[in-house]
């Protein structure tokens, strides 16, 4: 199985916190292959924890749907990440990144049904629209579900990795919460900061 490569003092093993992030972070990137070569499409999933699979929709004119059924999968989801440049630190350093990634291997499944494609869009919305003061309602033309094809992916592996100056001394890391906080990075400052 594919793997992302994890130095042992960045790896986040927590089903629970993994699944958070997953939904605090829901944009994400499938991937699979077509042709022969890698395919990516940016999309938002919806993580059903209970039954560990993520759920998501293509646009049928996107052909990456035609060949994923059945196919192993990868999906990344990209958290606060930023520059840390070795001038924050008090000690010596090297300019390097830091960030926080999720990565989620399953299988595809192609979901055609009018009905559960109803479904899967509808909570899709509801997670976006609930709290809004005017929310959407949800009002489909059959013309737009039938531009549509909905994919299920029973999740098989996932893995986190947090890249949080872990490696840093606490002094070090205090400056990269500071200038990152002070730069406006305040999402990724408050993530180095949990670690600290």
């Amino acid at each position: 199985m594919l793997v992302m490569h994890i130095p042992s003092s960045f790896k986040v093993s927590d089903q629970g916190e993994l699944f958070s992030f997953i939904n605090q972070y829901s944009f994400g990137q499938l991937i699979s292959i077509v042709d022969d070569r890698p395919c990516s499409t940016h999309i938002p999933f919806l993580l059903d924890s209970e039954n560990k699979k993520l759920i998501c929709h293509l646009a049928k004119i996107n052909t990456q749907w035609k060949s994923i059924h059945d196919q192993e999968v990868l999906i990344t989801f990209l958290g606060p990440h930023d520059y840390i440049s070795p001038t924050w630190y008090v000690g010596n350093g090297v300019p390097t990144w830091d960030y926080q990634a999720v990565h989620v291997y399953g299988k595809a499944t192609v979901i055609n049904d009018h009905e559960i494609l109803k479904n899967m869009v509808d909570e899709l919305s509801s997670k976006y629209e609930s709290k809004k003061p005017d929310p959407w309602l949800g009002e489909y033309v059959d013309e737009m579900l039938s531009a549509i094809i909905g994919i299920e992916i029973d999740i098989k592996e996932i893995q986190g990795q947090y890249k949080l100056s872990q490696n840093r001394s606490k002094e070090d890391r205090e400056q990269v919460i500071k200038t990152l906080k002070k730069n406006g990075s305040k999402q990724l400052s408050r993530a180095i900061k949990k670690y600290i």
